[in-house]
């Protein structure tokens, strides 16, 4: 689908949710939020970034174009911020693939890095999801077809892609060499426990009141739903997803749509550092990678 479709699908996702739902939970939504949660949610934010930042070092590492950590961090706040302000979701972090391949000379290989360590995370995050609707009981459990469904599609695409031979060698030599792959998944949980808090604080603060054990696998999944390629800056398939499963569990379509609200509100005030990056940089911008370019990661 193109941009423009994805773009038409999410707007209109979210329009007939608003329409259904009404408008008052969004200015609901809203309205709750205060500053100390703003600040919690800042501060996760920031593990979840640093998390991000040390996934696509270890992926880019392996595949011979490395960076700092540091860089890494301030190019993910960056890209971030950009898929939270663009259509698709995805322009950030083609922006973060694009300004490393300037600096290290190698853009095809820095992209395609971007690419693993994004679809590393969606795996992990689906796999995750489906684990947790497997063993704890909830309202959407019937959720765990189009789970594992949404694996198989992810895999099935990685295993199309890998029948070009580079593309193949690099996925074998960055995520299944044995001393990246376990930190690739460790970063892409502690990432995801980072946005599954945030939407149980969000949904604290709006009023819901269900068990956290309730609101978790409600986070999961409609965190899995947001991840579809179907969005306005991640707006859309979120909130119809949030609608349903919180009506689903009782908890009543407008909470559902004003949590989601929140959390998409507190997720781009998370993101604003940066607009510090963007003033220094701007997009695109020339990412001081180290002088070495050998095959493996550095500390």
């Amino acid at each position: 689908m193109s941009a423009a479709g994805q773009v038409l699908a999410g707007a209109t996702i979210l329009g007939v949710v608003v329409g259904l739902v009404g408008a008052r939970p969004v200015l609901g939504g809203l309205d709750a939020l205060s500053v100390r949660v703003l600040l919690l949610g800042v501060l996760v934010a920031a593990v979840s970034t640093a998390a991000c930042a040390v996934r696509w070092r270890l992926v880019a590492g392996e595949l011979g174009v490395p960076l700092r950590l540091p860089v890494a961090v301030a190019a993910c706040y960056r890209a971030q911020l950009l898929n939270t302000l663009l259509p698709a979701g995805v322009l950030g972090d083609v922006d973060r693939g694009l300004a490393h391949g300037r600096a290290s000379g190698r853009t095809g290989v820095a992209l395609r890095a971007v690419a693993w360590e994004r679809t590393a995370g969606q795996v992990v995050q689906a796999a995750v999801t489906g684990l947790v609707l497997v063993l704890v009981p909830s309202p959407w459990g019937d959720l765990l077809p189009a789970a594992l469904v949404v694996v198989l599609v992810v895999v099935a695409g990685v295993a199309l892609v890998a029948l070009a031979p580079r593309v193949r060698g690099e996925l074998r030599v960055a995520l299944a060499v044995r001393r990246v792959w376990p930190g690739v998944v460790v970063a892409s949980v502690v990432a995801l426990a980072c946005h599954v808090t945030t939407y149980v604080l969000v949904a604290r603060a709006v009023g819901v009141s269900a068990p956290t054990a309730t609101l978790v696998p409600l986070a999961l999944v409609v965190l899995l739903a947001a991840g579809l390629p179907l969005n306005v800056a991640g707006w859309g398939p979120r909130e119809g997803m949030a609608v349903w499963a919180s009506s689903a569990a009782g908890l009543g379509a407008s909470a559902g749509l004003a949590t989601s609200v929140a959390y998409g509100a507190v997720v781009l005030v998370a993101n604003l550092p940066g607009l510090a990056v963007l003033a220094a940089h701007g997009t695109a911008a020339a990412v001081r990678t180290p002088v070495r370019s050998g095959g493996g990661s550095r500390a």
